[in-house]
């Protein structure tokens, strides 16, 4: 184990001009940093910190087909250029997904959250992550109550909660995901394959709100703000839900449409749906976010003002897309990654999104239309990684910096 330091030109990103690229050229790298560490297991889960006295700080959980896996949570030092490991413990079965408390300036205690057969929480208790707010008082910080430190657990975290949403059973089922609500930080969703969503009061420990969501599993959930989240499923629709009316949804798109693509499959002529795998909410303009359709290298761009029709869908991946991240600091930038070991970063704005949106479903139509007609929207940036880029992450504190795995290795990469 251990890091990389800054990568040469071969291996940064490349401009891609074709039409509505770069103004390098096709296929001409650019200049980057490229910091690599290498973990003794097979990587999945992944994702920054926020905290801004924390920088360069990542958790990455491993792929491990056994009961114990590995959370290790690791950071660039600068001045060596390495990324060295700075805890690791034990988990209970892969962790389908990781994330830090949403706490920017670091008044919260440094908790780091993880699903997989349960949703649990964990504090961080090196010494550098005092900070004002951290102790035990009742200042509004999310808390949660020790359990008792499982075998194999360094010093350095404590299990503090482990939450189970059935009511009438120790066993759920497996969470495939979930979501910090950073607009209110003592909120968590999570999906199952149970074909629920559960919103969690994580400081009370007590499940808020549980929703049957959708008809078969739920693969994927994000906030859109403080009461409002959305979720894609194995019944190829994504959902959005508003807590002040927990008994409907609204239905943005189904894969079963098509929205004009081949997406889904048939059956004597029935189109079937096809499951949707991941959800990104853009947060810097609420009205758009995409998904993945399962086995597919498309991305499907929607605006949730106009239901069922694509604004877009980005289509030059040559192998299934694995993850998507809108930009933190734009309203109409997106990464992508997929098997083809291929990171995009796109530019829509010229597809209506951001501070160019028509403000009509028949301008966002013509725009998706005008692209497709001339052979659809070419990526403004290109990364080749080593392998099948299973996750990806761009850093919300930090935006000049997204994050990337593939088999053992985690890199991060400056855009």
């Amino acid at each position: 184990m251990g890091g990389g330091g800054a990568a040469g030109d071969a291996d940064g990103w490349a401009d891609q001009d074709q039409g509505n690229g770069g103004s390098r050229g096709g296929g001409e790298a650019k200049r980057s940093e490229i910091y690599t560490y290498e973990a003794g297991w097979h990587i999945y889960g992944m994702n920054w910190s926020v905290r801004r006295d924390k920088k360069y700080r990542l958790a990455i959980a491993s792929l491990l087909e056994q009961l114990v896996n590995r959370v290790e949570v690791v950071q660039l030092d600068e001045s060596t250029g390495d990324i060295a490991p700075v805890l690791s413990f034990d988990h209970p079965f892969p962790p389908t997904k990781s994330m830090f408390v949403p706490d920017p300036q670091g008044l919260r205690p440094d908790l780091l959250a993880t699903s997989a057969d349960l949703l649990r929480i964990w504090r961080i208790t090196d010494d550098d992550a005092a900070a004002p707010g951290a102790a035990d008082s009742n200042n509004g910080s999310v808390r949660c109550n020790g359990v008792g430190a499982p075998a194999g657990q360094q010093p350095g975290v404590k299990l503090c909660c482990e939450l189970n949403g059935n009511r009438n059973s120790d066993f759920c089922g497996p969470l495939t995901s979930f979501d910090w609500n950073d607009a209110d930080p003592r909120r968590i969703g999570t999906s199952s394959i149970d074909t629920t969503c559960t919103i969690w009061d994580v400081e009370r420990e007590v499940v808020d709100t549980q929703l049957i969501a959708h008809d078969k599993e739920v693969y994927d959930i994000a906030w859109g703000g403080a009461g409002v989240f959305a979720s894609v499923s194995a019944d190829g629709s994504v959902r959005v839900f508003d807590l002040r009316d927990k008994e409907h949804s609204t239905i943005i798109y189904e894969s079963s449409s098509g929205g004009g693509s081949n997406s889904a499959a048939t059956d004597g002529g029935a189109v079937l749906p096809t499951p949707l795998v991941r959800l990104g909410w853009n947060k810097q303009d609420p009205r758009y976010m995409a998904t993945i359709i399962m086995d597919s290298p498309k991305v499907v761009v929607l605006d949730i003002r106009y239901p069922t029709l694509p604004v877009v869908e980005l289509h030059r991946h040559h192998a299934p897309v694995n993850a998507i991240a809108w930009a933190p600091h734009s309203s109409c930038h997106i990464c992508t990654a997929g098997d083809d070991s291929q990171a995009l970063i796109w530019d829509l704005s010229s597809m209506g999104t951001g501070n160019n949106s028509g403000g009509n479903g028949n301008g966002n139509g013509n725009a998706a239309a005008a692209a497709a007609a001339e052979g659809g929207l070419d990526p403004i940036l290109a990364y080749t990684a080593g392998a099948e880029v299973e996750q990806l992450q761009w850093s919300a504190t930090q935006p000049d910096w997204v994050a990337i795995v593939f088999a053992n290795k985690l890199q991060i990469l400056r855009v």
